[in-house]
């Protein structure tokens, strides 16, 4: 277990943007920096860190924290492993406390199988480095290939002994349960029997876009027609193919630092390239481009550079990926190799200064590409012209940007010889059917079951509509919940402002001899978070709000002991609602910045300015709101056999009114 002077020097270490800046591109935006969502696709940042307070939102998914939650959300950490990486990162020493047996029996599945993979690459990286069979048969085959000891150090390449159990048993010995090491699929377990799944073959461990072994690819040195020449890690809780990218845990620096991604097919195109100079590059693995690994790319560029093998059979077959990476509102250019070569070939065979070149200079737009390599087949045909060019605009369709679509209808046109008011017609009814069909999934999947934990976006949306008190042009059944509103204002102001010092006055109320009413105002300094309290213990107000309450108490807390808020004990509270609310709280304040309204002439009032009135109006709207639902109860309770207490709803609504004359509203 991790010690507690450990842990409050993680924190104290870490910052939030150099964190998740390793995961999402982002810009400055105004003290805070802004980028897409790491957790939902989208074309505009909703993605807000800030680095005053420490905490991060993301505004698509309501999800918010520290450094900690993030890498528990984004890469399903645990709290210790977030911890662990966090001090990696920050070269801090971890001082560790004996764990209890009920600690380690807390030790879920999912930790589990990450342990016996990362057991796997240490076992399979030691085995061919430092035992005469690894050396001999997994090291000398990467010699062969020209791989450099650093670069197999950098990628933790292995070898897997050509023996049944070789490896099983190792892990065995060293305490990994069978259970483990079949569910990651290292070990193949068939009734009394269990045998090592990559026996004899090279390994290429796969990582996570922070480090962690998800899986492995395996080569195979023999020449057995049956067996299969690459073997992955079949799919898991842990792994799963079509949403990871070969290399980009090495590569991700380099891509945002370049802005700019290539894409190759294999681990060995990768390695080699990396090898070469040309680190931000990644690989799909072998299996057709996804969307998910499409958006792994746009966290850190909207530039990607497809790389295709010199094989003409192969390039068509590729190509359907770039529909894919236009989808996604990504920037595609296309570099194709001579025939014979492929990425891993060509870089061994030139310098670095010449990969460099040939890669800027070979780099074309996805049209002229797909244009030169479609109209190869077309010979002149006027109705396989016509397919193609139709197959050109189908791309361009795929384009979210309508300046981009309308660019490339244009130089489609110049390069087909063909007028442009065809083409636009031809893209206006593709759009219209692409809308089309989006509208027909959009309402199966209104129909279809939600994961209660990752609710939709229209979730939101509808949330929204509710408040306003409409839900798809109808009237809202359930009312908004005042209170709450109101609540979490009061909270809102104490965690902003909590801390601040303000000029409040009170009104006293004097009244002479003949009962004539005067009032004098005084005025008098007072925290912000004292005045609230002092105000909400008149009235034995508490929250309705569980969370709500929870905060309120844990500043009150602080209040008393430190005579301030600790607004960093809050973020990186034990209870992890309270750490969540306060910070999507804090981040709220935020959001503005989102719009860039400062570059549209809008400017925000600074809330410091109206401090007073601000705090005031939160406790009388509190106030008169609470006095309105009593006056509902007492009405409510009435019968025929209860009289009206008509003397204490009077009084009520005397306060009432009191309250409105202060709000200055209007009754």
């Amino acid at each position: 277990m991790i010690s507690r002077s450990t842990i409050d020097r993680v924190f104290e270490s870490a910052r939030v943007e150099e964190v998740i800046g390793e995961f999402v591109q982002l810009k400055k935006a105004g003290s805070n920096f802004k980028g897409l969502s790491p957790f939902v696709d989208e074309k505009s940042p909703s993605f807000m860190v800030s680095p005053v307070k420490q905490i991060w939102k993301d505004f698509s998914t309501g999800k918010g924290g520290n450094a900690v939650s993030f890498l528990m959300e984004h890469e399903h950490y645990t709290y210790p492993e977030a911890l662990r990486w966090l001090a990696k990162k920050y070269n801090i020493e971890i001082e560790e406390t004996e764990q209890t047996s009920e600690e380690k029996a807390q030790m879920n599945e999912r930790e589990s199988m990450f342990l016996v993979s990362k057991f796997a690459k240490d076992y399979f990286h030691e085995t061919m480095l430092n035992t005469n069979k690894g050396k001999a048969i997994g090291l000398s085959y990467f010699k062969e290939r020209g791989f450099t000891n650093d670069t197999i150090k950098t990628f933790e390449l292995g070898y897997c002994l050509d023996e049944w159990d070789g490896f099983t048993n190792a892990a065995l010995a060293k305490g990994y349960g069978l259970k483990y090491l079949a569910s990651t699929g290292l070990t193949i377990v068939k009734e009394n029997k269990q045998f090592d799944r990559f026996k004899g073959r090279v390994m290429f461990p796969i990582h996570s876009m922070s480090g962690r072994i998800l899986g492995f690819g395996g080569r195979i040195l023999t020449a057995d027609k049956k067996a299969a020449k690459y073997l992955n890690s079949p799919e898991s809780d842990i792994y799963h193919k079509s949403k990871i990218l070969y290399g980009l845990y090495q590569a991700k620096k380099e891509i945002a630092k370049q802005d700019n991604c290539y894409l190759v097919e294999g681990y060995t195109d990768v390695i080699s390239f990396h090898q070469s100079g040309v680190e931000n590059v990644v690989a799909s693995s072998g299996t057709a481009l996804t969307s998910d690994q499409i958006r792994l790319v746009n966290r850190l560029t909207k530039n990607i550079t497809v790389l295709f093998d010199g094989d003409a059979a192969g390039v068509r077959a590729s190509i359907r990926g770039i529909d894919l990476i236009l989808e996604q509102g990504l920037n595609v250019k296309v570099v194709q190799f001579p025939d014979g070569e492929d990425p891993d070939s060509f870089a061994k065979a030139h310098s670095t200064t010449e990969l460099k070149e040939y890669l800027e200079d070979k780099a074309q737009d996805f049209i002229n590409f797909k244009v030169s390599l479609l109209l190869q087949d077309s010979n002149n045909d006027p109705i396989k012209k016509a397919g193609v060019i139709r197959d050109i605009v189908t791309s361009i369709s795929k384009i979210p940007d309508g300046i981009k679509r309308e660019v490339y209808v244009q130089e489609c046109a110049r390069i087909m010889d063909i007028s442009e008011r065809v083409l636009f017609s031809e893209l206006a009814q593709l759009l219209k059917k692409d809308i089309q069909e989006k509208n027909k999934i959009a309402k199966k999947q209104q129909f279809s079951q939600q994961d209660p934990n990752e609710p939709p976006p229209e979730y939101f949306l509808e949330q929204e509509q509710a408040q306003m008190g409409v839900v798809k042009g109808k009237v809202a059944i359930e009312k908004i919940d005042q209170l709450s509103i109101l609540e979490k204002e009061i909270i809102r102001i104490l965690l902003l402002f909590g801390n601040e010092e303000a000029d409040f006055i009170e009104d006293i109320e004097n009244i002479d001899e003949d009962g004539r009413v005067t009032i004098t105002h005084k005025k008098y300094s007072n925290l912000v978070s004292a005045e609230i309290y002092v105000q909400l213990q008149e009235d034995e107000i508490e929250f309705t709000n569980t969370v709500f309450q929870n905060i309120y108490v844990e500043i009150i807390h602080h209040l008393n002991q430190f005579q301030k808020l600790d607004l960093d004990a809050l973020i990186n509270h034990e209870d992890k609602i309270i750490a969540t609310t306060v910070t999507s709280i804090l981040m709220d304040e935020e959001k503005h910045q989102l719009s860039n309204w400062e570059s549209k002439n809008i400017y925000v009032t600074s809330a410091l300015e109206l401090l007073p009135k601000l705090v005031n109006d939160a406790v009388f709207n509190l106030r008169r709101v609470l006095i309105g639902k009593k006056i509902d109860e007492l009405v409510k309770q009435s019968t025929e056999d209860v009289q009206i207490d008509l003397e204490t709803i009077k009084n009520y609504t005397g306060l009432k009114m009191k309250l409105f004359r202060k709000l200055n509203r209007v009754v």
